[in-house]
């Protein structure tokens, strides 16, 4: 069959393998009501005539806050750009979490919008 996505491109709504593993850390802050909810691609944010955001991941904190988050092995400028408009149009956090080497200590690493 053939394939009309981009390498390393995955159809809407599946998670990578850096998605699912960063679900998997939110599954361990709703055990601990961290966190009410969250939906991956949850929501789409128009930001001008034809050009929208969708975060990776919409959450509600435990405080009732919504955020949304952005996962990432490495970013594109197209994506950085998004995500800061989205920051200064919406009322939400916006937070960006990007993938650590285990050389440097594993995890994500935190930026906030």
């Amino acid at each position: 069959m053939f394939n009309r996505y981009a390498l390393g491109r995955l159809k809407q709504g599946e998670m990578n393998k850096t998605e699912t593993e960063y679900s998997q850390l939110l599954d361990l802050q709703l055990y601990a009501r961290e966190i009410l909810w969250y939906k991956f691609e949850g929501i789409k944010l128009r930001l001008a005539d034809n050009t929208f955001y969708t975060p990776d991941y919409f959450l509600m904190l435990a405080n009732g806050e919504l955020e949304c988050h952005e996962i990432k092995g490495h970013w594109e400028d197209d994506a950085r750009v998004k995500i800061k408009v989205a920051a200064s149009m919406f009322p939400f956090r916006f937070i960006a979490l990007t993938k650590q080497a285990k050389k440097n200590g594993g995890g994500f690493k935190v930026e906030e919008f």
